[in-house]
């Protein structure tokens, strides 16, 4: 094991913070009564405390699918999830979940929106909104906490979503694609501005992406799924890249693109295959 590996084992508690093990979902099929689509099949996953886990696999292989999972949104059919070493039962409260799309509240302001959760959860109004204004300070918004979600670009919103994620303190982040709509150079932004929230407090990440750059620029571990039906975990690759880091910068070096080369190897022949089938459908 190289030093910068040693480093990034020693950064990482070795404490599990998330389990799925063995996690098969089947959906009804709609080829007739009795018949399934196992979209994810013997699946297991594990991410430990202040781990930054991505996942990377063909569109439609399962990604989102075991997030849900993870989140207790959805029960599998089979296998179980343990959250610190204790079974899920019902919704992950240890987690936050950030999806693609935007889940902000449109008749609510920027403020209102990252306060909602702490309100829900019985923090007087007037306190809740002086957290929340702090946590828009922190995501670079202060001042936008009246703007409205229609008044705010994309990477406003996206910024406005991770302040209200975070705000309620959760020790597993779930992110599902959640850059994934922006343009390039604000996908950087909220990239760099992600890893230095991250940096503070190390909570785990689980993080979904489609871009194998940006699951090796953000991450400590990628894992690459098979394409479905039957989706399950067919290689990891510690990235033993130096932190802090520029997303933008460790995209340029030597090790960033041999690792990139790496994971291309075992993905590109379950992305073909995921494209095949998305044709034939």
């Amino acid at each position: 094991m190289s030093p910068s590996q040693d480093n990034l084992t020693a950064s990482v508690s070795q404490e599990v913070a998330l389990a799925l093990v063995d996690i098969t979902v089947a959906f009804p099929s709609r080829s007739g009564p009795g018949q399934y689509y196992t979209a994810v099949q013997g699946a297991t996953l594990r991410v430990a405390r202040g781990e930054f886990l991505s996942v990377v696999g063909p569109t439609g292989c399962g990604k989102s699918t075991l997030l849900n999972v993870a989140a207790g949104l959805l029960a599998p059919t089979g296998g179980y999830v343990e959250v610190f070493g204790e079974r899920l039962q019902g919704i992950n409260r240890k987690a936050g979940y950030m999806f693609q799309a935007d889940a902000l509240m449109p008749w609510r302001s920027a403020l209102e929106n990252v306060a909602a959760g702490l309100i829900f959860r019985g923090v007087p109004k007037p306190q809740a909104l002086e957290r929340a204004a702090e946590w828009l300070r922190r995501v670079g918004l202060a001042g936008h906490g009246h703007s409205f979600p229609h008044q705010l670009s994309g990477g406003m919103r996206k910024r406005t979503a991770l302040a209200q994620m975070l705000i309620l303190d959760p020790d597993i982040l779930l992110m599902d694609e959640p850059f994934s709509a922006l343009d390039v150079q604000t996908r950087q932004l909220m990239e760099n501005e992600l890893l230095e929230l991250w940096s503070a407090d190390r909570k785990s990440v689980v993080f979904i992406t489609h871009d194998l750059e940006e699951a090796i620029a953000l991450s400590d571990r990628v894992v690459v799924l098979s394409a479905g039906p039957g989706a399950h975990p067919i290689g990891e690759y510690p990235i033993d890249l130096p932190r802090p880091r520029d997303v933008a910068e460790i995209r340029l070096s030597p090790h960033f693109v041999d690792l990139h080369g790496r994971i291309w190897h075992t993905m590109k022949a379950e992305v073909l295959k995921g494209y095949a089938q998305t044709m034939e459908g």
